[in-house]
């Protein structure tokens, strides 16, 4: 096993350490796989993510392990990937990673990143997105062709209101449509305007969608207007991700939206695509519309339902609203695995009420701590007699990714 090898790319040189190393073990993908898959597709992949700056999501130890989120870019990196300093309301900044060609595509996966994840800005104006994303987000229990007809309602909306909408996979359970937007809008704006679109849908397709916040009262496919938030990022067109298929972000065209399935499109079938078709997103950046419509709408309709603070973190802050649903809180895990574990020890527990669930009533939300993602899971008793409830015990795992953290997130709230 080579412990590395030098690429030159474009006329940069890498040094790519420890190349053999299986990043997929189901679909036998290694890190060099990795990288030449990025290559075949680059002009594609860089359509998504140049100019921008880039959160590092690192799989060091492969899939198999959670991801690091690194913020800031390596102070030992190459002359030629360059950084943007990116500030947030915590008070904290941020030099995160800038890539606009090749080899910075490899440069990142050398580092672990399986999928990558830029900001909808370019590193010239941090202040006004380029890029509004819809991200429809299923529920429990949701097929996939409801999640198409959403995609189709949701291009719709954007169509109805001057922009042009971009289909794409999300690589994971849901689906991305994004429109180019001319930059001339804060976040605020831009979150407004994908908020108004969320609503519209539900308002047009009620039995499909929901625009709602909170979990527990979401039926069907979430449209997802929160990651038009300042400090959020989306895996970009091309991204593969963290799935044991090695499933890929696969830009589509329209009219293979109502037919297309997810797992068809893996870092073994997307480079024959992409080498036989183009990227069916190669126009998208002749094609910036406004928010105009959407921000009149947005006063048409009225305020919509805020989160109150802490809500994003989980906490039982003052003033925090009670859900109108019986929830009860079994646990909170540092893993996804340790999750699913905590949630069958509820069920052994409570084998009755556990029967009486459906797939929606298992919330298992991944939760945004400082450096990575942790896991919240509740239950949500409505379909349990009231008599038959189980109570709100002492939590089976009771993880806290902040307790040996005192940054600026933490001190904030």
């Amino acid at each position: 096993m080579a412990s590395s090898l030098s690429m030159d790319i474009g006329g940069r040189s890498l040094r790519v350490t420890n190349p053999d190393k299986v990043v997929f073990p189901d679909a036998g993908v290694t890190k060099m796989a990795l990288i030449e898959y990025y290559l075949s597709v680059a002009d594609g992949a860089l359509r998504g993510v140049a100019g921008r700056p880039m959160v590092l999501k690192r799989f060091v130890k492969g899939i198999s392990e959670e991801a690091v989120f690194q913020k800031r870019a390596p102070e030992k990196r190459p002359e030629w990937i360059d950084v943007a300093e990116l500030k947030y309301a915590s008070g904290t900044s941020a030099k995160e990673a800038v890539i606009d060609d090749a080899a910075g595509l490899a440069w990142a996966v050398n580092l672990g990143c399986v999928d990558l994840n830029p900001h909808p800005v370019r590193a010239h104006d941090l202040e006004h997105p380029d890029e509004l994303r819809v991200d429809l987000d299923p529920m429990p229990g949701v097929e996939w062709g409801q999640i198409v007809d959403v995609a189709l309602v949701a291009r719709d909306v954007l169509t109805d209101y001057g922009l042009t909408a971009w289909p794409k996979t999300s690589g994971s359970k849901g689906f991305h449509v994004y429109a180019r937007i001319e930059p001339n809008w804060p976040y605020r704006q831009v979150r407004l305007a994908a908020e108004t679109i969320a609503r519209e849908v539900e308002r047009r397709a009620p039995d499909l969608a929901t625009s709602r916040w909170w979990k527990e009262e979401r039926e069907g496919v979430f449209v997802d207007f929160n990651q038009n938030a300042k400090d959020r990022t989306v895996a970009s067109a091309y991204s593969v991700r963290s799935r044991p298929d090695a499933r890929v972000s696969t830009p589509l065209r329209w009219d293979e939206v109502p037919t297309c399935r997810p797992e068809a499109f893996t870092v073994s079938t997307v480079p024959g695509r992409y080498a036989d078709i183009g990227d069916p997103w190669q126009g998208m950046d002749d094609a910036p519309g406004g928010l105009e419509g959407l921000l009149a709408l947005a006063r048409e309709l009225g305020p919509a339902e805020k989160a109150p603070k802490g809500s994003r973190r989980g906490d039982d802050s003052p003033g925090q609203r009670v859900s109108s649903k019986p929830l009860i809180e079994i646990a909170r895990t540092k893993t996804k695995g340790e999750a699913t574990a905590a949630l069958q020890t509820w069920k052994a527990k409570y084998p009755a009420a556990a029967e009486r669930l459906e797939p929606i009533d298992v919330l298992v939300d991944g939760m945004r701590g400082p450096s990575s993602i942790w896991y919240r899971v509740r239950i949500n008793l409505q379909h349990v007699p009231e008599d038959e409830r189980p109570p709100q015990d002492q939590l089976i795992a009771d993880y806290s990714p902040w307790e040996r953290y005192s940054g600026a997130q933490w001190r904030r709230s």
